[in-house]
């Protein structure tokens, strides 16, 4: 029934003389008055369930190995305005992280000297700071924009697939494992994959009115690119969708005056659509830029690690950017570091180099199932179904670009290179109800609930997640390695649980993070420094460490007897 009809029924009345007259209308105070309200307090509970779910991660788990260079880099921004840490990666996703650290207001000292990852642990654990208090501060800026950026999918999907569309995508991005995971860390991985989709979503309204959201997509873009030289890949392909955006909204009469003008007497509009494009790219590099100027208005660029050369044509193609010197410069480290042959771990299998099926293989370990469904079923919906065409290359086209130019990097260290398929996934997942069956409808509400229930049942252990298909989260240090299980974020809970029930043991250490055991009360010796008949007690082991093992180490790992493990990242066992 119509907003209009509901405030205007009429009633009759009958009279003592048995005519009938109308009284006045009364507001309804049936189930409808109310129905309004429903969506935005499922939103609001949505995402105070992921908010506390990545609060209480952030509060719990122990700097990563990526951490401290970021915070220690924000540090450093915050004091001594400078580009000198940290070139690989663009500054805007660390000025976000210096917001908190700016709140948790931490002792610096800008004169000292070291790598990066040197300064780091300077000010977590030798500075007079709290590391607990220093990385809570750290990880709540990235807390609150991945909070932002589920609002951008909730938007985006109701767009396309209305607003129950708009729920199941908000719901599978809230429940996500591997988006709360890197939400709730002090990192870049979820702002660069949040800024894309936000930029997608902004192209996508530009259909309609590409005056005011291309130029506001072409900043979300440049925040993108400004954060990780990952999202570079997604400038051509946004400058493309930008393109048929304008082409759309010239065949309904939305163009802006002038571009109308630029597109009259051509039947393809190629003009205004270039136009359009360009805007996209302009906007994203003055956002670049910017993100530059606000570390330092001079732009001085004083690395404190040496910046390798890049010759060929990928130099050549470095030296042509319309880019800051120092953004060059972490262009030509990001080469230099594809260039190192890195040990990959997969379904139990060591190796050296890179695998083009990795991404995709620990994607499907990592996703929960009923993502995976709904994400595939939506993908073929977004295509098959006529009216949500339109949307097909908004939604498929950069998750697949992004994922196949991913899959040709040399480090199989996680899915958070590709956080990116999951978010737009949940997204394109909403296309499953267009067909507007209740069958789709049960069973799509059945798999969402299947994949909270998925999600609640590994909290707080968000960083191993493994689906039900490969045993879950207990089992993923069989099949995988690195960030996807253990980043060093333990190492608190490590030394609670030794404070707990291995009062006084000897303990022998090989722990795999950027964390100081020292510092949480972890008084350990390493294991590989003497004799193995020496090493008697407790021996506790980072899963990635494991997962490489070779001589000494694997040897002592198989003449022990395994008794636990702490956060399903690090594996006990006794000798």
């Amino acid at each position: 029934m119509m907003a209009s009809e509901e405030h205007t029924l009429l009633t009759r009345e009958v009279s003592v003389g048995g005519s009938a007259r109308p009284s006045p209308a009364r507001p309804s105070t049936g189930p409808r008055r109310h129905r309004r309200w429903l969506v935005p307090l499922l939103v609001v509970v949505l995402l105070a369930q992921m908010a506390a779910a990545m609060v209480t991660t952030a509060m719990q788990q122990t700097p990563t190995i990526d951490e401290p260079v970021y915070v220690a880099t924000a540090a450093d921004y915050l004091r001594g305005h400078r580009l000198r840490y940290n070139p690989e990666h663009p500054p805007l996703g660390k000025l976000l992280v210096a917001a908190g650290v700016a709140v948790a207001d931490p002792r610096y000292d800008p004169s000292y000297t070291g790598s990066q990852g040197a300064v780091g642990r300077h000010l977590l654990y030798e500075s007079g700071n709290d590391p607990w208090r220093l990385m809570l501060g750290a990880r709540l800026p990235v807390i609150a924009l991945t909070l932002l950026f589920g609002l951008v999918a909730f938007a985006f999907a109701r767009e396309v697939a209305g607003t129950a569309g708009g729920l199941v995508a908000l719901a599978l991005y809230a429940f996500s494992p591997d988006v709360i995971a890197h939400g709730s860390l002090a990192t870049l991985d979820v702002p660069a994959a949040g800024f894309v989709l936000a930029s997608v979503w902004l192209v996508w309204r530009a259909r309609r009115r590409p005056g005011p959201y291309l130029p506001l997509a072409g900043a979300a873009l440049g925040a993108a690119a400004a954060t990780k030289m990952s999202a570079l890949p997604a400038v051509p392909l946004l400058m493309a969708l930008a393109a048929v955006s304008v082409s759309a909204a010239g065949r309904r009469g939305k163009l802006l005056p002038g571009l109308a003008g630029l597109a009259a007497g051509r039947r393809r509009q190629v003009l205004p659509a270039l136009v359009g494009a360009a805007v996209v790219a302009l906007v994203a590099l003055a956002v670049v830029w910017a993100a530059y100027l606000a570390v330092d208005p001079r732009l001085r660029f004083a690395p404190a690690e040496p910046v390798p050369a890049v010759h060929g044509l990928r130099g050549r193609l470095v030296d042509l950017l319309p880019v800051p010197p120092a953004y060059r410069a972490g262009m030509r480290v990001q080469f230099g570091l594809e260039d190192y042959p890195w040990q990959g771990y997969l379904f139990g299998h060591l190796y050296t180099g890179s695998l083009w099926y990795y991404l995709p293989a620990a994607l499907l370990v990592k996703t929960p199932l009923g993502l995976l469904a709904l994400g595939a079923a939506g993908a073929v919906a977004v295509v098959a179904v006529r009216r949500l065409r339109p949307a097909a290359p908004y939604l498929l086209l950069p998750p697949v670009v992004l994922l196949a130019v991913a899959m040709t990097g040399a480090r199989d260290f996680g899915t958070r290179y590709a956080l990116f398929v999951p978010v737009f996934a949940a997204v394109a997942a909403a296309c499953v109800l267009a067909p507007r069956r209740r069958w789709a409808g049960l069973l799509t509400g059945a798999l969402v609930l299947f994949t909270a229930v998925s999600s609640l049942r590994t909290f707080p252990y968000y960083l191993p997640y493994a689906n039900e298909a490969f045993g879950g989260p207990a089992h993923t240090h069989r099949l995988l390695h690195d960030s996807n299980v253990d980043w060093g974020q333990d190492l608190g809970r490590l030394a609670d649980r030794l404070h707990r029930r291995y009062p006084g043991e000897r303990v022998w250490l090989v722990y795999k993070g950027a964390g100081v055991p020292s510092s949480y009360g972890i008084h350990a010796a390493d294991p590989r420094t003497v004799a193995p008949e020496r090493v008697h007690g407790l021996l506790v082991v980072s899963d990635s460490a494991v997962a490489k093992a070779h001589g000494r180490l694997a040897e002592l790992i198989a003449s022990s007897r395994p008794v636990g493990d702490v956060g399903h990242s690090i594996s006990l066992y006794r000798r």
